[in-house]
């Protein structure tokens, strides 16, 4: 079987986050810029290899003076680490249309294993004939062991920003010809 490569889609993808706030909501982000190849053997997915980057200059939370700080040296320090990055280092199928895929993130130069499940939704023919693959992935990191550390406590002993992290994200790959 012939090796296939898969694009993101970034006009029908979202690549997001959520974080709880004084631990009583939830705020939601996403990077904007990014891009990703997926290659495969022919059309299955079941060991697939995965590379994706992101602009940390992209980030948004829909809030200019939080995105602002997320980007300092508090945060993702954009400054000196412009970019997050991705590399699969397995993806299994779990049954049908279950996969957990496992690769190494990078974060401000700190890269950690992380394990992330992924929903298969289909491939199919677009109105201009491209061959898409769509997916939903979704899991969780420890912000702090990426060294994204900051931390406050309100006056009433609240935590400012969890340390956990969702991660949800769906994504459109195009076949490439």
């Amino acid at each position: 079987m012939s090796k296939a490569t898969w694009v993101i889609d970034p006009t029908h993808s979202n690549i997001g986050f959520k974080v709880k706030h004084l631990m009583i909501s939830t705020v939601s982000g996403e990077f904007t810029k990014y891009a990703g190849t997926v290659t495969t053997e022919g059309d299955s997915f079941s060991g697939a290899s995965v590379e994706f980057s992101a602009e940390v200059d992209s980030i948004t939370t829909q809030n200019e003076q939080r995105d602002g700080h997320l980007k300092s040296a508090d945060f993702f320090d954009a400054a000196n680490h412009p970019s997050l990055t991705f590399k699969s280092t397995s993806f299994k199928k779990e049954d049908d249309d279950e996969f957990e895929m496992t690769g190494d993130l990078t974060l401000r130069g700190i890269t950690r294993s992380v394990k992330l499940e992924v929903e298969f939704a289909g491939i199919v023919q677009d109105p201009y004939g491209n061959t898409k693959a769509g997916f939903s992935l979704k899991g969780k990191i420890n912000r702090k062991d990426f060294g994204l550390t900051w931390s406050a406590v309100t006056e009433a002993g609240s935590i400012v920003v969890s340390d956990e992290i969702k991660l949800a994200m769906e994504v459109q790959l195009v076949k490439q010809a």
